[in-house]
């Protein structure tokens, strides 16, 4: 490499500018085939830059460019610059981190650019005269993938090939002399015909690419490589340019041509025209573009299909449902959410996350068949397009359908995966609506599904609208409740039911609302643990409820055990053994008496990271106990591999007892698979005495409001000290 310079530069720099000069693009108007190129970039990697850059010896010419006002810049500073240093693809995932470019104008002013790729523009000689490259202002830490680069380079040997088919037909127009230099060595088939329409000259190349030898084609009309139904076309344009009236000639145009073998393929024609002693004489020089249309159409396919699941995207939905809109059809639209999707992909990586997605594809294209558009909205959003209807039902049935497909369990390798879904349903019939309305209403009717409780469709109603302002007020509520400390924790004794001593308590979070009084959870959890206070809050609910555990052992009840729920947001963190091994240190609280309550649903989303997890927090001491258990996918395989210590069983199962004997059948099941497993059970939501008198002869121990309702942490306290409160059930 070259020193002189304060850029870098080429150890062949100078034979480099006599390369780029002789394309002879610098300071030339813009191209429509250059400028499809940069399209087809901008589309296919989602940036707002795409350009087509020709590096001077003191500048950058953009001979096309999207994204950006001007045409040129200095070469000093500039990420081209050091593309052209070598044959591979330059990415830079965050130029605010890159020695090289942190200083640079590009990056330290507007637009502020931070991503950058570009693949060399290389000429058939072996030197790099500039760059097709793509530019974001967001960093992309991840790059480009194999399949992104190769992309790339694909585009950038699309500007190649348009630069050198752009040379030729600038060639075309010095006359016989120079066409027949140029058939010589041509690598392209290059044909003179008379005023007739007669073959009078044939090179090699074109005996190679239409099958006819020159003997053979010579003397023939040009018919013989023309599709029979372009002929008259063909025939017409060449009367008028003998008539000397407008006509194609000299412009690069595509076109099919014939084999001998009957086949037809694409090629790029360009035709020139002069006179020979009084004669007509017509050049054209043919490129067989053959391999160049499959990658445009595979460019176009790009830009229009999802890469990964090979949906339609984001642009094909928008169009169609425009076109429907203008034309005033009715159609159903039904958007498709995943749950637990983020835990799968960051617990088992990016590439198993994309197995799923593409299953997940797979079951979407199967249900919808032949009567409506599957695409990709994007991430884990799944979107179905029905058009010509607006059955509130049908569209609802699909829905659900697509759910029940979804929520089978997928095989990764020796792994089963579980993945839910929501999906929320939008209808629209006759004019006055846009794309934009049909899917805003489609994630409203969504958000109440997942409010619902996910794995559910909703259908979109007008009352929703207010129901998105209260989400807004609710999430921004909430953030103003943590700064104003107006959360605070309940406590619900649990009891052994063989006697009725009190054993501990479930730690349960409760909102002291200013306005509308004490919130439970129903009215803020779902909010809360899927905002940026999930962490902060349940580490609070951890270290509060521990701290006041300790305190009541210290009060007499050396026994004394607080359960506490976790956040999936926990998991999240990486760090929950460890923050909960400090908790205890900290509360003065031995392991035993803490036990975490998680919910199977949340472990079969979260499997792959939440074992690691379970099994280090059981290494410290900490009881693990099923929330809910029963009314999820009650998996005997999460029994035997995760280390559980106490079933849960849902209150639904507990009050259903008094009404038949499914219920109790359900309830001896548990008791019984808990016994094989060596596990304690416990009882949420007995009421009534005979409840607590049945749930004895299956669990050790119970928990609801016959022994007392969630309470304040002095009011648990003054029913501690109240007399007889170790050998009484009730606590209040």
């Amino acid at each position: 490499m070259l020193k002189f310079f304060s850029h870098p530069v080429p150890d062949n720099e100078v034979q480099r500018l006599l390369a780029l000069n002789e394309y002879q693009v610098l300071d030339t108007p813009p191209e429509p085939g250059l400028d499809m190129v940069v399209r087809h970039a901008r589309q296919l990697f989602g940036v707002p830059i795409a350009l087509v850059s020709f590096v001077a010896e003191d500048r950058q010419f953009f001979k096309a460019r999207l994204g950006i006002d001007v045409c040129e810049l200095a070469r000093e500073g500039s990420f081209c610059t050091h593309t052209i240093l070598d044959w591979d693809v330059m990415v830079v995932p965050d130029a605010a981190l890159d020695e090289r470019f942190r200083e640079s104008p590009l990056v330290t002013n507007e637009p502020k650019i931070r991503f950058y790729a570009g693949a060399p523009l290389v000429t058939p000689d072996g030197f790099v005269i500039g760059a097709l490259c793509i530019k974001d202002i967001v960093p992309r830490p991840r790059g480009l993938s194999p399949d992104e680069r190769q992309s790339l380079v694909d585009l950038a040997g699309l500007v190649m090939d348009k630069l050198k088919a752009r040379r030729l037909s600038m060639a075309e127009v010095d006359g016989r002399r120079r066409f027949d230099a140029v058939a010589k060595s041509a690598t392209d088939a290059i044909v003179c015909a008379d005023g007739n329409n007669r073959i009078l000259s044939w090179n090699s190349a074109a005996e190679r690419m239409f099958g006819y030898s020159a003997e053979e084609a010579i003397g023939q009309l040009v018919n013989i490589i023309v599709p029979p139904k372009f002929r008259p076309m063909h025939e017409a344009g060449l009367q008028r340019a003998v008539a000397g009236l407008t006509s194609k000639l000299g412009s690069l145009m595509t076109v099919p041509a014939l084999r001998r073998d009957g086949t037809e393929f694409p090629i790029e024609l360009s035709f020139s025209h002069w006179s020979e002693e009084g004669e007509h004489r017509f050049g054209a020089i043919a490129r067989d573009i053959t391999e160049r249309v499959a990658t445009e159409a595979k460019l176009r396919r790009a830009a229009e299909y999802d890469f990964l699941t090979d949906l339609a995207n984001r642009t094909v939905l928008r169009d169609q449902l425009e076109k429907a809109s203008t034309d005033g059809r009715p159609v159903s639209l039904i958007l498709v959410d995943l749950d637990g999707f983020k835990d799968v992909n960051d617990s088992l990586g990016h590439a198993a996350g994309d197995e799923v997605l593409k299953v997940v594809a797979d079951r979407v294209r199967d249900v919808v068949g032949d009567i409506g558009l599957p695409c990709r909205l994007g991430g884990d959003e799944f979107v179905v397009v029905l058009e010509n209807t607006a059955d509130p039902l049908s569209a609802v049935g699909l829905a659900e359908k697509l759910i029940r497909d979804i929520e089978r369990p997928m095989e990764l390798g020796e792994r089963s995966v579980y993945i839910g879904a929501s999906a929320g349903v939008s209808l629209q019939s006759g004019a006055g609506w846009n794309a934009d309305m049909l899917l805003e209403q489609a994630d409203l009717a969504l958000y109440r599904a997942k409010s619902e409780g996910k794995g559910s469709a909703r259908l979109f109603t007008h009352d929703l609208r207010s129901i998105a302002q209260t989400r807004i007020s609710v999430s921004s509520d909430v953030r103003q409740a943590w700064e104003q400390s107006e959360f605070e924790i309940y406590y619900q004794p649990q009891v052994r039911l063989l006697d009725g001593v009190l054993v501990g308590a479930e730690a349960l979070i409760r909102w002291n609302h200013p306005e509308r009084g004490v919130l439970t959870p129903a009215a803020f959890l779902s909010t809360l643990e899927t905002s940026l206070l999930a962490v902060p809050v349940s580490e609070w609910i951890l270290r509060t409820a521990c701290r006041q555990a300790a305190e009541w052992q210290t009060f007499g009840f050396r026994d004394f055990r607080i359960g506490v729920n976790l956040f999936a947001a926990q998991f999240r963190s990486g760090d929950l053994p460890a923050v909960v091994d400090r908790v205890l240190r900290d509360a003065g609280l031995p392991a035993c008496g803490l036990e975490l309550e998680i919910t199977e649903n949340t472990i079969l989303r979260n499997e792959f990271r939440i074992h690691a997890a379970l099994r280090d927090l059981r290494a410290i001491g900490v009881g693990i106990a099923f929330d809910d258990y029963g009314t999820g996918f009650a998996s005997l395989t999460m029994l035997k591999d995760f280390p559980v210590t106490r079933l849960k069983i849902d209150r639904s199962f507990v009050s259903g007892t008094n009404g038949g004997d499914r219920n109790r059948v359900i309830v001896a099941a548990i008791s019984s698979l808990a016994h094989g497993f060596d596990l304690k059970v416990i009882a949420e939501g007995i009421e009534t005495q005979n409840q607590a008198d049945l749930m004895r002869s299956y669990c050790q121990e119970g928990q609801g409001y016959f022994f007392g309702k969630p309470m304040t942490a002095s009011a648990f306290a003054a029913a501690l000290a109240g007399p007889g409160t170790r050998n009484n059930r009730k606590v209040v």
